[in-house]
This record gives C-alpha cells, sequence and structure tokens, in this order.
C-alpha cells in the first residue's frame, strides 16, 4: 500500500515579521488565511480566516479544547516550509482546512483544527487532539481523501516510561465533524508497524530485554488489530516464561502481571 503526501494539493505562501505573521494555503476555491500577532512560540490575536470562491465562510479566533486561545501555529509533521495551514480534500465536497497547533510542553501536545463545510455553506471547526505523536495528512490506496496518520497516545507510560514506550499505529479520518478510527481498513500498514515493533522488542536482546515491555505492547495492539490476537497472547506468554518482558520503570510488575494488564488495557481501547 503506497502513501502519498498532499504537498501537491494545495499552494502555501507564509511570511512573518517581528511582531507578526501571516500563513496562506489554497486548493480550488477555497482559501485560508492565517494571523497572528506576537512570536510564533508566544502568538496572541491569532485568527483564522476561509472563503470560498471569494465568500467568507468562517472567521474566528483560534481556540481549542486543549490550550484555549494559547496554541502555537506549528505544522507538526507536515513538511511545507513551516506553513501550519493546508487546504485538502478530507470527504466529498468543498476542501476542508486543517491547522497544526502546539499547546507547548512535552509529551502531550499537538492538536489539528479541522475546519470542514457544514450547514448553508458557513465552515464549522472540529479539534482533533493528537497528543504528542502528531500526525501526517496521507491519502491512502484505495481514497482520494486525506487521512490523519498518527499512533495511539494512550500507550505513552501506560507500561513504561515515555522513551521505552510504543505507540501502536493509529489512522483517523474526519468526516462531517465526526471523528472516525479507520486503522483495520489498512491491513499492511498495521503489518508493516507491528514488524517495525516486533524488530525492536528482538533488538533487545543485548540488554537482555532489561526495558521490552513498551514496544511488545506496541506490537500487540497491531496483532489485535490484524484479528491475530490468539497468537499475539501466545508469543507473550513464551517471552514471559523465558524472562523477556520487563520495564525498569516498574521492575517489582512480573511478567505474567504484565500480560494480564496489557489484555485488559487492550480491551478497554477496543482492541
Amino acid at each position: 500500500m503506497v502513501a502519498t503526501t498532499l504537498l501537491s494539493l494545495a499552494t502555501m505562501v507564509g511570511s512573518s515579521a517581528a511582531d507578526a505573521a501571516t500563513y496562506s494555503a489554497r486548493l480550488g476555491t477555497v482559501s485560508a488565511t492565517l494571523t497572528y500577532q506576537g512570536s510564533a512560540t508566544n502568538p496572541h490575536g491569532t485568527t483564522i480566516t476561509v472563503t470560498n470562491a471569494g465568500r467568507v465562510v468562517y472567521h474566528a479566533a483560534v481556540s481549542t479544547p486543549q490550550c484555549g486561545t494559547y496554541c502555537s501555529p506549528q505544522p507538526a509533521y507536515y513538511p511545507n516550509n513551516g506553513n501550519p495551514l493546508r487546504v485538502v480534500r478530507l470527504e466529498p465536497g468543498s476542501p476542508d482546512v486543517v491547522l497544526g497547533l502546539y499547546s507547548g510542553g512535552a509529551h502531550c501536545c499537538f492538536t489539528d483544527l479541522v475546519i470542514e463545510p457544514g450547514p448553508g455553506g458557513a465552515y464549522v471547526a472540529t479539534s482533533l487532539n493528537l497528543g504528542d505523536p502528531g500526525a501526517r495528512l496521507v491519502t491512502l490506496a484505495g481514497s482520494p481523501f486525506a487521512a490523519f496518520v498518527t499512533a495511539d497516545d494512550s500507550f505513552a507510560y501506560a507500561f513504561t516510561d515515555f522513551a521505552a514506550s510504543g505507540l501502536p499505529l493509529r489512522i483517523v479520518r474526519v468526516t462531517s465533524r465526526r471523528v472516525s478510527d479507520v486503522t483495520r481498513q489498512y491491513p499492511a500498514l498495521i503489518r508493516a508497524d507491528a514488524s517495525r515493533w516486533l524488530s525492536a522488542f528482538y533488538a533487545q536482546a543485548s540488554s537482555h530485554y532489561d526495558d521490552s515491555v513498551g514496544v511488545i505492547a506496541a506490537w500487540t495492539a497491531d496483532e489485535y488489530l490484524l484479528g491475530r490476537a490468539t497468537s499475539a497472547r501466545q508469543f507473550l506468554r513464551q517471552q514471559a516464561a523465558a524472562g523477556h518482558l520487563n520495564s525498569l520503570l516498574n521492575p517489582s510488575v512480573g511478567a505474567t502481571a504484565f500480560v494480564a494488564a496489557l489484555e485488559k488495557f487492550l480491551a478497554q481501547r477496543g482492541y
């Protein structure tokens, strides 16, 4: 399955000065303009305006539940010379606008503001909390519309510290202000992600698997998404018996207890 970035879909122009910045993006008849005062790390008066065929269809101060009006416009993992704006097609109809935002801090922090057509042609905003992983806007095989390719941030710190935690693949679509998890529709991408985490697990053999539970938890989640829960549980029990399931953060938690906790966690998360 081939993923293609959306850089060809829009024309983006950015300009900035010491005390103000303006970014623009366009696709078809839809244009978006972002303005703010101050610096990128301490903006104020951040406003976004969307027009369709020259008519203003959205104009508002930028605000999200994650950080109110204090988010910093930031492109996260959208490579485009630092432009936090995208105008893309997320669904049939007029193009949508995506604004990348950062709340500041560590291991928390990325939000995408999705502004899409609503009733009567006016646009409405939806906040997509992406946590630490952020997201890539990608067109995936089988659909002409962009999806947000990210990772499940709930696995961070779940079984070990952040640095040793694995975050399994998560793919979401935003249509008509609804956020849908569509990860299971892309088994080839899940298999590739699972292979990455299993390779990371085996690479820890040289350290006698001293902090291995984070990456194997992500692998197990991917395997569950692929419908291979039974074989994944069997593998976990084999590794537990071999002494390969360990956490530096929680060394007192035995391998059997970890497997039970992981299975409960996956059930709670809908895997």
